[in-house]
């Protein structure tokens, strides 16, 4: 199984990033391999769709698991229909949330927003 989640640097004690869809990367671990890679967020400068664009390279991965602290409806969207299941991260380290998923110490994600539309993520 594949898990991403939005990180701010490509680095394995890098944070997690405020923004899902404008994270300049993605750190992917593969529970298989116990393997971590990073994957470029070519979606980050996006004038628009950041989020469903994001959305579609984690699903293009092969991800069963998003960790996020947010997602816009659309981004949403996309992810649901490829059965990615979303869950809520906590402030701190990228490969902390992926042990706490790991160990059921995360909950899924509720709060999904309406997007920020062409706002730069603000």
């Amino acid at each position: 199984m594949k898990i991403a989640i939005p990180v701010d640097e490509k680095d394995l004690n890098t944070t997690v990033c405020v923004s899902f869809g404008r994270a300049p990367f993605f750190m992917i671990y593969d529970t298989t391999s116990k393997q971590y890679d990073f994957l470029d967020n070519s979606a980050a400068a996006s004038s628009g769709g950041a989020g469903i664009k994001a959305s579609q390279s984690i699903v293009n991965q092969g991800v069963e698991v998003l960790i996020t602290p947010r997602c816009g409806e659309n981004a949403a969207d996309v992810l649901k229909a490829a059965d990615i299941q979303m869950y809520q991260s906590k402030k701190g380290l990228g490969k902390d949330n992926v042990a706490l998923y790991l160990n059921d110490g995360l909950s899924p994600l509720s709060a999904i927003h309406e997007g920020f539309h062409n706002h730069g993520g603000k």
